[in-house]
């Protein structure tokens, strides 16, 4: 460690002292998938009990209602998990937000369900690196900080949602409020490649549902009676794909609808994916879309529904962000740590904070791979790495290194 001071050598010591892996593979035995309640609850209970160790008192908040469109068309509610919530000296002059989410992609009939060791060194486990590793790099983090002279110069919001690997649907709003006033943010998504590497641009990404209402008639004695309703849906997934480009990605991912061959079929849904790179790219997007859906609706006679749009906005690296990217990448080379960055095509909750003004690193987490699947893995010795990568950027952004 060198140019330490020595509150800030205290600091990231303190460190090493966190019951980082115990946590880790406690947490990562509790089924958290988006859709199982009953885990998120659990979970959510237990990381309330852990963040309690922090000024200020852990709440549990009910999410915001969202729906989704059936395969019939009609639109559902659907449940999320409550929200952790934690709010600890809002009137200190610097002000920080720091997010992560509990849920995996990993719901109670996947089979990828126990922690076990890959080899020494490496955990494997549902939810090890995205995102119960960097759960506990946060919560240590910032228990060193507390610890330090000038924790009392600043505040934070400290938010754990329940769906971010479904879109945030429930708690982009919250996230939206904890972030208003904030100098700066720290997500803790896991690295982007397992050398530590920092996802830096992101793109946006944008879900749409298009339900297809044609008119039913007998296949082969009066067919031209009909409008199918298929037939629409697949001519608009091809037109959409056709608008595919730089700085747009176009995913037509499934068609819903149809029964028996001797029948014209008069309901569908198509579901899309969208990824622009930036604000204009989504903004053609949306305009392409629009044309597209309209104008196949004319061709077909058919009459369309979308539901949904871009729930997460595009992450460019705008000068406040890479002001801020510089500062972590100093705080590493003071721990003896080669920090970097690229972009990437993933999305998070990084993407809705940037989209309110706030520079924000999220990928403060561990450093692992796999994530997604059954291959997930945690490099152990990343758990204090990060933690204390996170602690000297805390302090260095209190001190004011970042303006």
């Amino acid at each position: 460690m060198r140019g330490l001071e020595d509150y800030e050598r205290n600091v990231v010591e303190r460190c090493v002292d966190e019951p980082l892996l115990d946590q880790v593979r406690q947490w990562a035995e509790i089924n958290s998938g988006s859709a199982n309640l009953d885990g998120l609850a659990k979970m959510a209970m237990v990381y309330r009990d852990a963040f309690a160790a922090l000024p200020g008192t852990p709440n549990l908040l009910e999410p915001d209602p969202s729906d989704v469109m059936a395969a019939d068309g009609s639109l559902r509610e659907t449940r999320h998990g409550q929200n952790l919530h934690l709010r600890v000296r809002p009137k200190a002059p610097v002000q920080l937000l720091f997010t992560g989410h509990m849920d995996t992609v990993f719901g109670l009939d996947h089979p990828f369900q126990s922690v076990f060791w890959r080899k020494e060194g490496v955990l494997g486990g549902p939810g090890v690196a995205d995102m119960k590793g960097g759960i506990a790099v946060m919560l240590a983090a910032l228990k060193a900080v507390e610890g330090s002279p000038i924790a009392d110069r600043f505040g934070y919001e400290v938010v754990i949602n329940s769906d971010e690997e479904i879109g945030s649907p429930g708690s982009a709003g919250l996230i939206a409020s904890a972030a208003q006033g904030k100098l700066a943010a720290l997500t803790y998504e896991p690295a982007a490649l397992p050398d530590g590497t920092l996802a830096g641009a992101r793109p946006g990404s944008g879900n749409f549902s298009i339900f297809v209402s044609g008119r039913s008639a007998h296949a082969g004695r009066n067919p031209d009676d009909g409008r199918n309703a298929i037939l629409a849906a697949a001519d608009l997934a091809l037109r959409l794909a056709r608008i595919e480009g730089p700085g747009l990605s176009v995913n037509p991912a499934r068609i819903e609808g149809g029964g028996p061959n001797n029948v014209v079929p008069d309901r569908a849904v198509l579901r899309v994916n969208m990824r622009p790179a930036g604000p204009a790219d989504q903004r053609r997007a949306q305009a392409e879309l629009d044309a597209a859906v309209a104008m196949v609706a004319g061709a077909h006679e058919v009459q369309m529904h979308v539901h949904g749009g871009f729930g997460r906005p595009p992450k460019p690296m705008d000068a406040a962000a890479e002001r801020l990217f510089a500062l972590v990448k100093k705080c590493g080379a003071a721990l003896g740590q080669h920090i970097d960055w690229q972009a990437t095509g993933g999305v998070c909750d990084g993407n809705n904070i940037a989209a309110c003004g706030v520079p924000v690193v999220d990928t403060m987490g561990v450093r692992g791979g796999g994530i997604h699947s059954e291959e997930e893995y945690l490099i152990v010795e990343s758990l204090v790495e990060r933690a204390q990568l996170s602690a000297l950027t805390i302090l260095r952004l209190v001190q004011g290194d970042y303006l």
